[in-house]
């Protein structure tokens, strides 16, 4: 029996039990706890039609996900990857070696990474270079590169409070974490002269992209509720999740602002929020025909009722596409155009 989340049983999505002789007829999704609540909307309107049964959509991080799909082909594995963050070289050819060889992007929207505290306690105002400075395993002092001494944030920026570094952030697993070293701790790093005079580029990508394990950085794994109740339970920590997350979640938490600029729905979409990136899902050709619905859960997912403006993920905080590259999304979705 395939072994699905309690978490995912919670929701009253019905567990596959079928036997190994049998064909799967229901859709099997895995990936992004961001991308879930987006592809778990669309799962259930999907249900409703009555036409195919509601898929299985599990919460398993992008680089979970990623593996699992890339495991191989047949109804043991799954059929769809959500993902924050793109597929990795390494992943494709994992993919390949286990016998997936074709396989189908799909954009789906925008995100932000928001670095959010309890409404109980005064917002913060942060850089890039605070987070940097905050959350690097290596910092420079006098010079040189060396454990990040920094306990509180006034000792990273004297503008910031005289209180501990509590960061509770996603494993290395989550495509959110690697979203976080892209676009705030590569950034953060950048004209840090004892970084720059690093010749080796691996060494260089290394020394920006590494994350403290001294305890100010929390792994919370891929459950962004437990977030939340620690957030609460501690108005001076701090937890990093996307956008959409904080939207469902603002009668409790704040956004702190980026170089200046708050999180919102309108500065993510004009692109004055910087910390922002592309959400996507992944599909496994080659069950296309095998399980059935796959093309047409692609066309709800990218409907304009779904993923427009005025669709029902906006609703729930994904930030929509540009009405014309959502148009060539839908017809390459649902073409099952490959990417390799």
């Amino acid at each position: 029996m395939k072994r699905i989340s309690l978490a995912l049983a919670a929701t009253g999505i019905v567990i596959l039990t079928a036997g190994a002789a049998e064909a799967r007829d229901q859709l099997h999704i895995v990936g992004s706890s961001t991308v879930y609540p987006f592809s778990t909307a669309v799962a259930e309107e999907f249900g409703k039609s009555g036409k195919f049964k509601t898929p299985i959509v599990e919460s398993t991080g992008t680089g979970g996900g990623i593996k699992l799909f890339c495991a191989g082909v047949g109804e043991d594995t799954p059929d769809i990857a959500n993902a924050s963050r793109k597929i990795k070289d390494t992943e494709i050819e994992t993919c390949k070696a286990n016998g997936v060889t074709s396989i189908t992007e799909v954009t789906v929207g925008y995100d932000g990474i928001v670095v959010a505290n309890s409404k109980s306690h005064g917002r913060f105002e942060l850089t890039v270079k605070d987070l940097w400075k905050a959350l690097a395993k290596e910092v420079p002092v006098d010079g040189k590169l060396v454990a990040n001494p920094y306990q509180t944030w006034k000792d990273v920026n004297d503008s910031l409070p005289a209180e501990k570094i509590e960061v509770l952030g996603p494993p290395p697993t989550s495509g959110t974490r690697d979203a976080f070293v892209e676009l705030v701790m590569d950034k953060g790093c950048k004209g840090v002269p004892e970084i720059d005079a690093i010749k080796d580029e691996k060494a260089k990508k290394g020394a920006c992209g590494s994350i403290r394990e001294d305890g100010a950085y929390i792994d919370a794994g891929e459950n962004d509720n437990l977030i939340v109740q620690k957030l609460e339970a501690n108005p001076a920590a701090l937890g990093i999740f996307g956008y959409s997350f904080l939207e469902q979640n603002e009668d409790k938490l704040q956004g702190s602002v980026m170089d200046g600029v708050e999180p919102s729905f309108d500065n993510i979409v004009s692109g004055q929020y910087e910390v922002s990136r592309l959400l996507y899902f992944y599909v496994k050709n080659q069950h296309e025909g095998q399980v059935p619905g796959i093309r047409e859960y692609i066309a709800e997912f990218t409907s304009d009722k779904a993923a427009g403006e005025e669709g029902y993920l906006a609703d729930k905080g994904m930030i929509p596409l540009p009405a014309d590259m959502l148009k060539k999304v839908q017809q390459s979705a649902v073409a099952l155009t490959p990417m390799m």
